[in-house]
Formats: C-alpha cells, structure tokens, sequence
C-alpha cells in the first residue's frame, strides 16, 4: 500500500522512511563512499562554468547520461547498488536502468533547483531517490504557481519515489544547511529510454 501523496497537484511524490533499517543504512552508506567512482565535475548554469556542490557519479546499463553540460558514461552496476535497485523496484514495481548518485559531504554542498525532464527519461519520468547518512530537507516548488511549496526531510534509509507529471509542475532542490556535519549519499533511479551516442 503507497503512502499519501506529498503533493497537493499535478504530479505524484510518495515517501517511504525508514524503507531500508539502520543495520542496512549504514552498511549501504560505508560500501558505497569506500567503493563508487566519486567525481566533482563542471556544471554550465545561465553559461558559467562552476564546480558542482557535491560529489556524483553514474552506473547502470550502456547509456551516457547528459544534463548541464555534463556528459556521464556509465560504470557497471555494483553488488550493493544492484541489491538496492531490487528492493524498490519491487516496491514500486518500476524498473530502473541506471543511477545517478549524489554525495553530499556535508550541509555546504546542495542542489541548486531543477527538474529531471532530461529527453532520455521520457515524457513522465519515474524517479527513485534512495537516502543514507545525514537527513536533509527536499523542497518542491511549483512552476506555475511559485507560492505552492512543499517540503520533505529525507532521512536515514528513506526511499522516495516521484512519478505522473511531477517533473512537468515542479522543481526540487536540497538547499545548504551549514549546521549539518555528516555527509549523505543519494541514489536517484531512473529508466532511460532513449539511446544516445
């Protein structure tokens, strides 16, 4: 049984916390800072160049993945990434090609907001956000009408999914919280289906 949708309109958000235990969490959060491929690359925003706050990278099936003037060529799936992808595909009964991961090394680092409405996602993309370590708050805010907001805090083992027409109606953004010392690492699943080059 899907939770209550977070949002008021056009679109759907359901949080599951606590979907993976503590035990798990921090199993997930020390494999996956010790093992992943962590990068700190170059965005273009409004055509200047900045470092991203924060550390990313991409695994999954064959395809680059392109957003800010970043082009992603994957690395194979891991056996703690595949373990997660299995428990909330069967939960949300989606299936997900790849991920993209995000390490926050602490309250400094964020994400400035932004829609995942890249062309190879689809015209309703399905997003599963995945959370270890720090809990940090997930703000939405809606394109037409920029009063509507929403807020979320994304705990410990806390499993997000964002599907409908979320991404056509609304941004979302984990904005800095300087007090906030612990790091974080967010998987954020997605199905691409698109092939590109």
């Amino acid at each position: 049984m899907r939770p209550e949708n977070i949002l008021p309109r056009e679109g759907e958000v359901y949080l599951y916390p606590s979907f993976f235990n503590d035990e798990e969490s921090a199993g997930f959060f020390r494999a996956l800072q010790e093992t992943i491929a962590w990068k700190q690359e170059p965005i273009k925003i409004m055509g200047r160049e900045i470092m991203q706050p924060r550390l990313t990278a991409w695994y999954g099936e064959g395809r680059v993945y392109r957003y800010s003037g970043i082009t992603m060529a994957p690395q194979p799936w891991t056996e703690e990434l595949l373990a997660i992808k299995n428990r909330i595909e069967k939960e949300s009964g989606q299936e997900f090609t790849n991920v993209l991961l995000n390490y926050y090394r602490d309250g400094n680092d964020s994400m400035g907001w932004h829609k995942d409405n890249e062309k190879e996602l689809g015209v309703n993309p399905v997003i599963g956000s995945v959370s270890f370590g720090a809990s940090r708050s997930f703000h939405f805010k809606n394109q037409s009408d920029k009063n509507l907001k929403e807020k979320v805090l994304l705990t410990n083992g806390s499993f997000l999914l964002m599907e409908g027409s979320t991404q056509h109606h609304w941004y979302h953004s984990i904005p800095k919280a300087q007090k906030i010392s612990e790091g974080r690492i967010n998987l954020t699943f997605r199905k691409i289906i698109r092939k590109t080059n």
